[in-house]
């Protein structure tokens, strides 16, 4: 038995949270009608692709919608961009996760081997250097020393092979811990978010389509502000909070995507998409962008086509500090930006 034991507290709060994500997903799965490998092919699809935006958008790498859509399809994409190895590989290693298990070293070597293929030498290894993390220029945070990491890291699996706590809280300090140790000397963001992601699809496979990242890439601030909080307080409670907060959010507007018909949704979502860029002109309502589509459901609009056009960064808030605002208009995103 793991000796090892992160810091945290099962507050009043995380539970709270715990029920609201356990009710959110019983009302999901009856909405779909079904559960498991048997999702609806739209749903999966829908926040694949909103994975790999946000995943992409958070490294400050960006791709457009219909850009990960061919991709998906399998179709050539025409002049080779200088991140599409990043996009692919991203896609791969989403693809490659339900044959992996969350405690088992060897499975998270191999993911970081598929994440980081042709962009990093020493793939499906430990890092052998000691690093620092930095944001702006300012230092974040100072990991471990390397000559601590295979025993950390074997620490931290042996923990999660116990599952001392709920998944969902299991999944949120086991994402906080990986990012802390930063095991891996490129990748540790895209394989912590991945591997919270497959712990929590072995928990309830619904979830194996859940758009976490797009959660924490429109909450980036708050995001980082929580671990650098965990690692000064050195008590991940607050984190673990945060996170259930992300993923309940994701929850809520995950289960928009079923009342999509399921025949050309592909193709759909790519043309909409494109029709609003094609056609917005200056600075323009929210009822406006709707109208080009003569749509009249808001929500099922801004969580499937807005929100991925503005995750990508192809069009931005008039009034980005108050996004509720009964003035917000949007506009193609400046160029200077």
């Amino acid at each position: 038995m793991s000796a090892y034991q992160p810091s945290f507290q099962i507050t009043p709060y995380i539970l709270t949270l715990v029920a609201d994500i356990s009710e959110q997903i019983g009302a999901w799965s009856a909405l779909l009608g079904n559960t498991g490998d048997a999702l609806s092919p739209q749903l999966k699809l829908g926040n694949r692709i909103l994975n790999i935006q946000a995943s992409l958008a958070i490294e400050r790498i960006i791709e457009s919608p219909e850009k990960v859509m061919k991709l998906l399809e399998r179709k050539r994409v025409s002049a080779l961009h200088p991140d599409l190895h990043r996009l692919l590989n991203i896609l791969v290693t989403y693809e490659d996760m339900s044959q992996w298990q969350p405690n088992n070293v060897s499975h998270l070597l191999a993911a970081h081997g598929c994440m980081m293929q042709g962009l990093v030498d020493d793939t499906c290894q430990w890092r052998k250097s000691d690093v620092a993390v930095y944001d702006n220029g300012l230092l974040m945070h100072r990991p471990p020393p390397s000559s601590q990491v295979d025993r950390l890291m074997t620490d931290l699996l042996g923990w999660l092979k116990q599952l001392p706590v709920h998944p969902l809280v299991a999944s949120c300090v086991f994402h906080y811990e990986f990012e802390k140790i930063h095991p891996f000397t490129g990748g540790n963001g895209r394989i912590g978010r991945l591997w919270q992601t497959l712990i929590l699809s072995k928990w309830k496979p619904e979830l194996a389509f859940l758009s976490v990242e797009t959660v924490i890439r429109r909450q980036q601030d708050e995001y980082y502000a929580a671990f650098n909080t965990a690692v000064k307080a050195c008590d991940v409670t607050g984190f673990v909070e945060y996170m259930l907060k992300a993923l309940l959010s994701a929850m809520q507007e995950g289960v928009v995507a079923p009342s999509w018909n399921q025949v050309g949704v592909k193709s759909r979502l790519i043309s909409d998409q494109l029709q609003v860029l094609d056609n917005i002109n200056g600075e323009m309502s929210l009822i406006t962008l709707m109208s080009l589509l003569n749509e009249t459901d808001f929500i099922k609009f801004k969580s499937l086509i807005l929100n991925p056009l503005i995750d990508a960064r192809l069009i931005e808030l008039t009034i980005p500090n108050e996004p509720t605002s009964s003035k917000q208009k949007y506009r193609l995103k400046m160029e200077h930006d």
